[in-house]
């Protein structure tokens, strides 16, 4: 069982004994109150948790974030004059940096009930970074879009609903123009890529997109349609196949340059436990891969048995990597993104460089999902992307922020809404809760679509992760 779905488990063993108690109070309060007033709290307390209490969140609000980053980073003295940020030495920029602040946010009252804030203030446009509700603790705010209006002295750092304090610490991390290289982007499912890079693989000089499973199961969407459960797995795998290779074209990405690999979801770990066993899809009811590759513009050596192997996925990825000679890979985290799929997806790519003629110059990592907040990035849409929460001092990290424009981040919410798993209406109870957290904790849905990754993921900045070779295994 992986840290995440241990995290969850006991998460919901104590959501069932608070409601096992709270039933047991309003039992006995009916003794006292009048008849309609257990029921009445009750609701109240429903309501309550689903606008405060609903967010799964594995660590308390109070923690300070532990970073310990990799010492390619210059340490920077600042200091804090009433809400301006002042550099104790002048910043040259370059216009390819990431700048990170560490500080202490604590929250005001109503912090504990609507999203506590902070405004980055000197700039051309407004950026807002958000936090925990009741966040009391070290927190590290992404400034690379404002380092113009920092070397100025201009930039302020305005809290809502929190404040800023203690003595600040910024580090700066110089990068290339990952932007002006060849990019493959790694994809365990469709939509991954969009997600974490679309971004910077629109911009690229030039870009592959690599795709590694159909993505196929969890297709209730589709057996309401009348399919039954398989018939419904291969049409969603047969689908996301499609936006796979045809979303990466409104980037401006050849076909040419796009790959559906076609194994199946969820069975990457079991694969490659046993390397040269085929390991056929949960729900499909197949155990030939050649179904969802049958778009792919060239051949691979999975093609020739169609057997879903941790072998040919190895054999697959050597190929691709020495078809398109990449300078950067961007995959998932090996630490930082919990998803076993995604876990397996770095490990099959640093397996696969193992001994290749051709080598990356750098590797750039990312997290869609985390282990201990589901809901990071915080906040909206077209805000700014605070780093997220870690507490683990042994990882030597190395951020790599990239900023995108409005007409930029637009382009990426419509890629995502081509996404057939990202079209579907949410379930009833979630409709609801965002409802009420809209009345009662002033969240804002996104203006690009219901699913949740529109919040998440259509932001001001696009955050990566550069690895080492010696990172390929968590």
């Amino acid at each position: 069982m992986s840290r995440k779905q241990q995290l969850l488990k006991r998460h919901r063993r104590n959501k069932r004994i608070g409601l096992l108690i709270g039933l047991l109070v309003l039992i006995v309060s009916g003794v006292w109150l009048a008849w309609w007033m257990p029921p009445v709290l009750a609701v109240l307390s429903w309501v309550a948790h689903e606008a405060w209490f609903a967010d799964h969140l594995f660590y308390s609000p109070q923690d300070d974030y532990q970073y310990a980053f990799d010492p390619d980073g210059e340490c920077l003295e600042v200091r804090l004059e009433g809400e301006r940020l002042v550099l104790e030495q002048p910043l040259s920029v370059t216009g390819n940096q990431t700048l990170v602040l560490a500080i202490k946010v604590s929250s005001r009252g109503l912090g504990r009930f609507i999203d506590p804030s902070i405004q980055l203030l000197g700039g051309e446009q407004l950026d807002q970074q958000t936090f925990e509700r009741g966040v009391n603790g070290l927190r590290y705010l992404n400034l690379s879009e404002h380092a113009g209006a920092l070397a100025r002295g201009e930039l302020r750092l305005k809290g809502r609903h929190c404040r800023v304090s203690g003595q600040p610490r910024l580090w700066l991390f110089r990068q290339a123009d990952y932007r002006e290289q060849r990019v493959m982007v790694i994809a365990p499912h469709a939509d991954d890529a969009e997600l974490a890079a679309f971004g910077l693989y629109s911009q690229a000089k030039e870009a592959w997109i690599v795709t590694l499973t159909a993505g196929e199961i969890e297709a209730e969407h589709y057996q309401q349609m009348g399919l039954e459960r398989a018939e419904a797995a291969r049409l969603k795998g047969r689908l996301r196949a499609w936006d796979s290779l045809a979303v990466p074209r409104w980037a401006g990405v050849p076909e040419a340059h796009c790959a559906q690999l076609g194994y199946f979801c969820l069975q990457l770990p079991a694969m490659q436990a046993a390397p040269d066993q085929p390991m056929p899809s949960r729900e499909a009811d197949i155990s030939d891969i050649r179904l969802f590759r049958q778009l792919n513009p060239f051949p691979m050596p999975g093609d020739g048995d169609g057997a879903p192997t941790w072998n040919n996925l190895l054999a697959d990825l050597r190929a691709l990597i020495l078809r398109a000679r990449p300078e950067v890979i961007v995959l998932p985290h090996p630490s930082l993104d919990p998803h076993p799929d995604h876990i397996c997806a770095q490990a099959a790519v640093f397996e696969a460089l193992q001994g290749l003629e051709w080598q990356p110059t750098t590797i750039l990592g990312y997290a869609n999902h985390l282990h201990d907040n589901d809901r990071w990035p915080m906040g909206n849409s077209g805000d700014g992307v605070a780093l997220p929460p870690v507490f683990d001092t042994s990882l030597s990290l190395h951020p790599c922020s990239l900023p995108l424009t409005l007409a930029q981040q637009r382009d990426k919410a419509m890629a995502l809404g081509m996404m057939h798993d990202l079209q579907p209406r949410a379930a009833l109870k979630r409709r609801v809760r965002r409802s009420i957290q809209a009345l009662l904790a002033g969240r804002r849905p996104s203006p690009y679509g219901e699913n949740e990754y529109f919040r998440k993921a259509v932001r001001r900045h696009e955050l990566f992760w550069r690895l080492k070779a010696s990172q390929g295994n968590p």
